[in-house]
């Protein structure tokens, strides 16, 4: 069964570095686009990632004079979702879904959660690499918990078709 599972879960694992790799995409189309004279759909990939973050100027980084679709500090949460799936089965099996401790997603917000706080408090001065890192940070992390619960899903999903094809039979 186990050994059946397997190819399931490279692509539920293929699938879900599909999506987010094409979310870092949209990130970077929307300064391209802009650059390039398509504002339409620049202004359209502008006017969706504002959904999900500030969008402030001076706290994004730039390509070809435009600001990215989303800040430094979100687009490092997204990079390291794409780092994460990508180096997940580095380290672990892509078919074992045994959960993991959640102190270790508890302890990868520390990072972001001091760089924030120490801005904030005037002692320091975060940058575009700090907030860049600490995101890197936490979106490494979010995979580590994602892979294994994009692949439990898709096992129930196809264990249960499998359970109601068999009952139809």
């Amino acid at each position: 069964m186990a050994a059946a599972m397997r190819p399931q879960a490279w692509k539920a694992w293929a699938g879900g570095l599909a999506v987010v790799a094409v979310w870092v995409g949209l990130i970077l189309a929307a300064p391209i686009a802009k650059a390039n004279g398509l504002t339409g759909v620049a202004t359209a990939l502008y006017h969706f990632f504002s959904y999900v973050c500030h969008q402030i100027p001076e706290r994004s980084f730039h390509i070809a004079g435009e600001q990215f679709g989303v800040c430094s500090r979100c687009f490092g949460v997204y990079f390291g979702l794409v780092a994460g799936f990508l180096i997940y089965p580095l380290w672990r099996d892509v078919d074992n879904i045994a959960p993991l401790p959640k102190l270790w997603l508890f302890l990868s917000l520390l990072p972001i959660t001091i760089d924030w706080s120490l801005t904030v408090f005037g002692i320091w001065q975060n940058t575009h690499l700090s907030r860049f890192i600490t995101g890197l940070i936490l979106g490494i992390a979010c995979a580590t918990y994602m892979v294994p619960a994009i692949v439990e899903i898709t096992r129930n999903l196809l264990l249960r078709k499998r359970t109601f094809a068999a009952r139809r039979a």
